[in-house]
């Protein structure tokens, strides 16, 4: 079971993440061995399983996360397929090196109802040593219906 940071000496420093792989960094987390972010407490989700190039998050939009006219906030969407994607990617970042988003794109094909439980699945395309590219889609976990798409590219850094 996830467990989440509560300050900022709650994470990993940066010597301790380099000497993990990305899938053992997202793995050590998914079993709580390791702290995971705020930003899913705060967002309303949290890692669901990490394979190798694969990624899911589960969670469900409440009122915090509306925009005034009372609908799920595209943010919200974009902040939640960018995290499942980049983490993808982050699967497959060798022991040494770092990633981050370069630039993501979503698409919101369906408004999501407010407390609707949903699966964000993040799905790598490419990985190299400079780059990585992974594609996106959030789903309700009840219905099967695609509520959005997203596409990003990461940077690849080899830091140790």
């Amino acid at each position: 079971m996830p467990r989440i940071a509560q300050s900022p000496a709650d994470l990993l420093s940066q010597s301790e993440a380099l000497k993990l792989s990305g899938l053992e960094f997202m793995q050590a987390i998914l079993d709580g061995t390791n702290p995971g972010p705020p930003i899913g407490q705060t967002m309303g989700y949290a890692l669901h399983s990490v394979e190798e190039g694969r990624i899911v998050f589960r969670g469900a939009p409440s009122f915090a996360m509306t925009n005034p006219m009372g609908t799920v906030h595209g943010g919200w969407y974009g902040t939640l397929l960018d995290s499942a994607m980049a983490c993808a990617v982050m699967t497959k970042v060798p022991r040494g090196s770092v990633y981050t988003t370069l630039e993501y794109k979503i698409n919101i094909l369906r408004g999501l109802p407010l407390g609707m439980v949903i699966d964000c699945i993040g799905l790598t395309d490419h990985v190299g040593r400079s780059t990585g590219v992974a594609h996106g889609e959030i789903r309700g976990v009840e219905d099967g219906k695609l509520y959005a798409t997203g596409s990003t590219t990461c940077i690849v850094m080899k830091l140790g």
